[in-house]
């Protein structure tokens, strides 16, 4: 299974960004596709995950409204479109597998994942 995360880069407070996130390799009949962030001296969290198989996602509370996940079965790829981006969603940005988005907390303890994608805010 590989996961490639791409689309990270700086981006002006207020303005939008889109990450997305290619899966290869799995073979399971359905799965779920998710976004982590780990700032600098923060603990990993949890951001988005999607059903790839019926669309059903989750995002975190704190983030509801301006982030959106979506996905491209055929293009097996995940798109996180951040919007009204702040300062403090400084991370690297994650994504990785599990067999099921659960929609009230999102994945479980994925066991693959991408690269990361560095996503700076910044004036």
């Amino acid at each position: 299974v590989q996961l490639q995360a791409s689309g990270g880069g700086l981006v002006q407070p207020g303005r939008s960004l889109r990450v997305q996130c290619v899966v290869s390799g799995v073979t399971l009949p359905s799965f779920a596709v998710g976004w982590f962030r780990q700032a600098p001296g923060k603990e990993r969290e949890a951001v988005s995950c999607i059903n790839m198989g019926d669309g059903s996602s989750y995002v975190s509370a704190s983030l509801k409204g301006r982030f959106t996940i979506s996905r491209d079965n055929v293009k097996n790829t995940v798109y996180l479109q951040m919007d009204s981006l702040k300062p403090e969603d400084t991370a690297v940005y994650y994504c990785a597998t599990d067999p099921i988005c659960h929609l009230q907390y999102g994945l479980g303890y994925p066991d693959y994942w991408g690269q990361g994608t560095q996503v700076t805010v910044s004036s």
